[in-house]
């Protein structure tokens, strides 16, 4: 028999059970709610869950210096606690009226051990786009990760009931933000550093009633793959993150009418929407060292629909 010597691997001491997918979290139908926008995560009906009990670090992100804007909630929180889990210190963005979540993710953060900054604002306005990057550079001793996350959604069933302002809302906060929040961050982001942009299936399969929201996750995906290749011999990589239906306070807050809601993630083939908790690893994944070589890609993560 062959001797076993202290290279070999030994036999896992709590192994995790195995658990299936399409049940582990809340299927549809949901109660019908309504929340003044943007909302807040912690007066849904269920509650999302992203992570603050389950997420465990492992390190991969030690001593990274990361802002998230949309981090109070959804998959901007999810990103904000793993993130700090995995050892890097984070400031978040949101709007004044997030501040209830806003300041659970933040002690999240510092229950961590890591340094969690707040820094509300509306990225709609240009000159604070400048400003939230030079506060999280000035808070956090630098900038290695940039996670363009907060988006607006509203759904209308029509071109015709779009109006001048909900268009100008949605671009200004889906495109026009990160556009102008790059552009600050850049000079201080040093070879390793990575960018991530939130698309969706959205920008593959377009909804009807998201007419203004799906072209602004088209846009993301395609600035995320444009500005790789003009980022790459700087060393920074440029990824982007596309969820398919995610029970977040977007869609109880305008994003979706009740109809929908009620069987918000349905068509799915796991039959449920995902939870925020669900793509932590994949934005830990895209910011860690070891990703060195996925900059242009988009990862998704759909419950076996959408795309990529």
């Amino acid at each position: 028999m062959p001797d076993h010597d202290s290279h070999s691997n030994p036999a896992p001491t709590h192994a995790h059970p195995l658990e299936n997918p399409a049940d582990k979290y809340p299927k549809p139908p949901f109660a019908r709610q309504t929340q003044p926008w943007p909302g807040l995560a912690g007066r849904m009906d269920p509650r999302p869950d992203h992570g603050e009990h389950s997420y465990k670090g492992s390190g991969r992100l030690q001593g990274r210096r990361a802002l998230i804007t949309g981090g109070d909630s959804g998959m901007g929180r999810a990103a904000a606690i793993a993130f700090a889990r995995e050892g890097a210190d984070v400031a978040i963005n949101y709007l004044p009226d997030e501040e209830e979540d806003a300041r659970e993710v933040i002690d999240l953060i510092r229950a961590a051990g890591r340094n969690g900054v707040a820094i509300p604002g509306d990225l709609r306005d240009a000159a604070f786009c400048r400003q939230m990057v030079d506060q999280a550079v000035a808070a956090l001793g630098g900038l290695d990760i940039l996670v363009n996350n907060a988006a607006r959604q509203q759904t209308r069933a029509s071109i015709l009931d779009v109006t001048d302002e909900d268009f100008d809302a949605t671009m200004k906060t889906n495109i026009y933000a990160p556009f102008w929040t790059i552009k600050a961050a850049l000079p201080h982001l040093k070879p390793g550093s990575s960018i991530i942009g939130t698309t969706s299936e959205q920008a593959y399969d377009p909804s009807a009633e998201l007419y203004d929201y799906a072209q602004t996750k088209a846009a993301t995906m395609n600035y995320v793959k444009s500005l790789a290749k003009q980022l790459a011999e700087r060393g920074i990589r440029v990824n982007g993150v596309a969820p398919g239906p995610i029970w977040t306070p977007i869609q109880v807050s305008g994003g979706a009418t009740m109809e929908k809601l009620e069987k918000f993630g349905s068509a799915t083939p796991m039959g449920r929407p995902g939870q925020p908790a669900e793509l932590a690893s994949i934005n830990v994944q895209l910011a860690a060292a070891d990703a060195s070589y996925a900059t242009g890609q988009v990862y998704g993560a759909a419950g076996g629909s959408g795309q990529p």
